[in-house]
């Protein structure tokens, strides 16, 4: 809204992305009319039913818990009020936690398929090596 860029305008980008990935939608939803994601989000949350938030084409193959986790932080992150945003620290560490409590899920389900080993590889590779760093 202020048009000045900073780290929180970029955390509040992040969470956009974040909601899109979760949800496996655009960030503008065309439904009686054109809504934004975290509108659209915000609006389910109040029922408890993250199966209707997240995409149907992970067929409820997660952890309920990270995911909440994580579409709360999402919407943190595009809180109105820049203030109320995380840091994208803040950011990283959550999502950490998010990524690992879903590896102990298909590790401990005996589903550790190609894409659990996708994504174990991605979080000791390159998530560990990401940094925020100042603009």
């Amino acid at each position: 809204m202020s048009n000045r860029l900073n780290e929180k305008s970029d955390v509040y980008s992040f969470g956009v992305v974040l909601l899109e990935i979760i949800a496996g939608r655009p960030a503008f939803i065309n439904t009686h009319e054109r809504i934004h994601i975290s509108k659209w989000v915000g609006l389910l949350l109040p029922k408890g039913d993250i199966y209707s938030i997240v995409d149907p084409r992970l067929e409820r193959s997660f952890n309920v818990s990270s995911v909440w986790k994580a579409v709360e932080l999402a919407m943190a992150c595009v809180s109105k009020h820049p203030i109320n945003r995380p840091s994208m620290s803040q950011v990283l560490v959550e999502l950490k936690e998010c990524l690992a409590t879903e590896l102990a899920r298909t590790k401990q389900s005996g589903n550790h398929t190609e894409i659990g080993n996708s994504i174990e590889m991605m979080s000791q590779n390159s998530i560990a090596m990401l940094r925020p760093s100042v603009r």
